[in-house]
């Protein structure tokens, strides 16, 4: 705490429990004490009249040195016993990662088999370790973060990297908070300055109007959640060699939580993850009824439909069909953008798109910056000559 009280000074007068905003000081045996809702703003001090109120040096421990430390590694989640493909994804940046740092790339497999983790070689990792304690088969926040944090302390990587996934988004946090180290989240970006070889952190930021570049200069490891489908993965490699390390030895891990029952959801929802081609509407469309043409071309194409933030806010559409950074990130083979301008929190949801055709009557619209082919015109004679070329009724 930064701010402390002389309980000898202290005359209990009670002058500084009336200057603080916070309601960080209380009356502990007569005495004035501060509390965990201290935001040290200092009005405390100079309300005193004894002085008995005082500044301490900061608590927080020294920022570790970045000497010491080298490698990149990446979570690689798995569910049910099978690798999940943001794995992939991040093996991919990973790679170019450590590349640019000269260094080794490295997986780590909680759970699965063996035959798993030597997969994960054949797709850009140079080691592997993997743990197959029956504790991590299924997910669970307490071992998961005790074993990357007893990993991270034994061979101190420069940079660790997760999905941005329900399980990433969980339990990182908590390894980042136990080694005092910075952690980004929902990264869209990663890259190596060049000069200093800090990671590159890129991510949405402030409600998704700017890109933000966050670095953690002073304190290893560098730690990031990639948000899932914004990465490409590359092509596995068959003749790559690598070594799979058994961690058998996970040590005393406390659980206080046991699963008990796994329960899926049954949903008719769109399956906009895994669709290959989407067509999107945007604000453009003017109304509701103009999902009904994108329905009939998406159709044709055997794919779905998908939407921006603005017409769902419009109420044109279903939230489920939602494409950007509040929505869900999505990499088809084909992505159809019709009427939508291209703010940056949609761009960040499709823009590792394999193909990009944007349609806008305005040329200026951002989405043409990221488009493969940009058609500027009215989408309600641009769409109908699509389906006539394609043959739809």
């Amino acid at each position: 705490m930064p701010v402390k009280v002389d309980r000898d000074k202290c005359s209990g007068c009670k002058d500084c429990i009336a200057s603080c905003p916070f309601e960080a000081i209380e009356l502990q045996d007569g005495k004035a004490s501060i509390n965990e809702y201290c935001q040290a703003c200092m009005a405390c001090l100079s309300v005193c009249p004894e002085g008995a109120i005082f500044e301490t040096e900061s608590e927080e421990p020294k920022p570790q040195k970045a000497e010491g430390y080298s490698g990149v590694w990446i979570f690689a989640e798995q569910r049910s016993g099978k690798v999940s493909s943001v794995a992939y994804e991040l093996l991919g940046i990973g790679r170019r990662l450590a590349d640019d740092l000269k260094t080794e790339l490295s997986a780590l497999l909680f759970g699965a088999e063996e035959t798993d983790a030597r997969e994960l070689i054949r797709w850009g990792a140079d080691k592997v370790y993997h743990a197959k304690d029956n504790i991590l088969q299924n997910f669970n926040d307490e071992p998961y973060a005790q074993l990357l944090t007893k990993l991270i302390n034994e061979h101190r990587p420069e940079i660790v990297l997760a999905g941005a996934t329900p399980i990433g988004r969980s339990f990182l946090p908590r390894v980042a908070a136990r080694i005092r180290t910075g952690l980004t989240a929902d990264c869209t970006s990663l890259s190596i300055d060049k000069e200093t070889g800090n990671l590159l952190q890129i991510r949405p930021a402030f409600g998704g109007n700017i890109m933000a570049t966050i670095i953690c200069p002073s304190r290893r490891p560098q730690m990031a959640t990639v948000r899932p489908r914004v990465m490409k993965i590359a092509a596995p490699d068959q003749s790559r060699a690598g070594e799979v390390i058994r961690v058998d030895d996970a040590g005393p891990i406390e659980v206080r939580t046991r699963l008990v029952e796994t329960v899926r959801e049954v949903t008719d929802k769109v399956d906009l993850a895994g669709a290959e081609v989407i067509v999107t509407g945007g604000r453009g469309l003017g109304h509701a009824e103009g999902f009904d043409l994108l329905r009939r071309l998406a159709e044709r194409l055997g794919g779905v439909v998908g939407a921006s933030r603005g017409a769902v806010d419009n109420g044109w559409i279903d939230y489920a069909h939602q494409v950007g950074q509040t929505g869900r990130t999505v990499a088809p083979k084909l992505y159809i953008a019709c009427g939508v301008s291209g703010a940056v929190q949609h761009l960040v949801g499709m823009q590792s798109s394999d193909v990009i055709v944007a349609i806008n009557s305005d040329a200026q619209a951002p989405i043409f910056g990221v488009a493969t082919y940009g058609i500027v015109g009215d989408l309600y004679q641009v769409v109908p000559a699509m389906l006539t070329e394609l043959g739809a009724d």
